[in-house]
């Protein structure tokens, strides 16, 4: 199950970095949520066309993996990484970032949530886009 688990993480970096929308939605099922700090709650089939839309490139550096069971048994996965994001104008807004995943029984993601401190990114994304971005 690891080498499995892994092998999502690999898949759904390499296509984050690609912006590949296809190769990404792969890895949700139909009613997977994604949670982000800018975006709000949203489908992963319209949060990522929105991301890739306000990304000129991706550069991302894994730094670590994590599974096991959240508090009522679900499996999850949480993977800790770099994201130097680009905005569409080459605007710097890197972060580091905890992507935490909740897991159907084949491994598909069911929810993530995307964790990181937006005091940096929030401000040169609302510039960049024009947009507010979500917030609680």
């Amino acid at each position: 199950m690891e080498a499995q688990l892994e092998a999502a993480v690999e898949t759904y970096l390499s296509a984050l970095r690609e912006a590949d929308v296809e190769r990404i939605l792969s890895l949700f099922t139909a009613y997977a949520v994604v949670h982000s700090p800018l975006y709000g709650v949203m489908a992963p089939a319209d949060f990522y066309p929105t991301l890739f839309a306000d990304t000129s490139a991706a550069n991302l550096e894994l730094r670590s993996v994590m599974h096991g069971r959240d508090t009522s048994g679900v499996r999850t996965m949480s993977f800790w990484f770099h994201f130097d994001w680009r905005l569409p104008s080459g605007a710097a807004a890197p972060f580091d970032v905890i992507d935490a995943v909740t897991l159907d029984e084949d491994g598909r993601f069911t929810s993530l949530h995307i964790i990181y401190d937006t005091v940096d990114v929030r401000p040169a994304f609302e510039a960049e886009t024009g947009r507010a971005s979500w917030r609680h």
